[in-house]
């Protein structure tokens, strides 16, 4: 059996030999490897991979990867993590920026892998970007809506 996955790595170098090894030494069967660095992605980049084994094999292949923190974010075409960009804008104090961290984190599955802040000026702006568990985004958004209006926050979210 085929299995296809889309997963995510620092772009950094030994990341993909890193993911390869496990699923080697797993024994299932590295058919296609496609890892697009060509493209402005940040500092994590996807990677397409299709393995072939037994159902056994490929678990196993799955259990290595998630134990050494491969984040994966597709399963055979199933989205399993959603990754997505907020902007605050306007008075930002350390606090608001604490709450808003704190509300995202507390729902489940879903938790803030980057954070930027500008500090120019009378307004600042901040960069929230969020991973979560594939349907989890809308409830992780809502959280943020909810901490830009107790703030008079300007929000910007992805569409």
């Amino acid at each position: 059996m085929r299995l296809n996955l889309v997963i995510e790595l620092r772009d950094a170098p030994g990341q993909l030999l890193s993911v390869l090894e496990p699923l080697g030494s797993s024994g299932a069967n590295i058919v296609t490897v496609i890892h697009e660095r060509d493209r402005e992605y940040g500092p994590m980049v996807p990677v397409q991979l299709t393995v072939e084994g037994d159902r056994e094999t490929l678990d196993a292949a799955i259990s290595k990867l998630q134990e050494r923190g491969v984040n994966i974010i597709e399963m055979d075409g199933a989205p399993l993590r959603e990754k997505f960009t907020s902007i605050l804008i306007g008075e930002i104090s350390e606090g608001d920026l604490h709450e808003a961290v704190e509300a995202i984190n507390s729902v489940r599955g879903a938790s803030v892998s980057d954070l930027s802040l500008r500090m120019s000026g009378e307004r600042q702006s901040a960069r929230i970007t969020v991973e979560a568990e594939h349907g989890t985004s809308e409830m992780v958004l809502e959280r943020i809506q909810e901490a830009a209006r107790r703030h008079d926050l300007l929000l910007i979210t992805e569409v």
